[in-house]
């Protein structure tokens, strides 16, 4: 029987992935499989404080081994910003494009869209 590890995460693609590096070796659930865990306030300021953060929350509500990542952009013309923000960079209901609209605009903003 492999064991099974649970990926703290509701991004599918994410879970693909995980699923795709363990095959053979563990089974694979995420945020999807187990709604109760819910997802842990991301209040880090580094991407593996914000990882550690979640998998910690997942594993203790969960009672389950459990690993997250953190990813975003960090824009040197914007001095690193968006950085962990990166999903909610235009507020926190905002969508990609919206997310993508505000980066845009501060990159202009700071002169740093010129395809020059």
């Amino acid at each position: 029987m492999l064991p099974a590890i649970l990926i703290a995460t509701a991004n599918r693609h994410k879970t693909d992935e995980f699923r795709a590096l363990l095959a053979g070796r563990a089974t694979v659930d995420d945020l999807h499989d187990h709604p109760s865990v819910g997802q842990a306030e991301e209040t880090g300021a580094p991407f593996a404080e914000n990882s550690a953060l979640k998998a910690v929350a997942a594993a203790r509500a969960s009672g389950r081994p459990a690993v997250a990542d953190d990813s975003g952009l960090e824009v040197d013309a914007l001095g690193g910003a968006p950085g962990v923000w990166s999903s909610r960079y235009a507020g926190p209901d905002a969508d990609d494009r919206a997310n993508r609209a505000k980066l845009l605009a501060d990159l202009e903003r700071v002169g740093a869209t010129d395809p020059e």
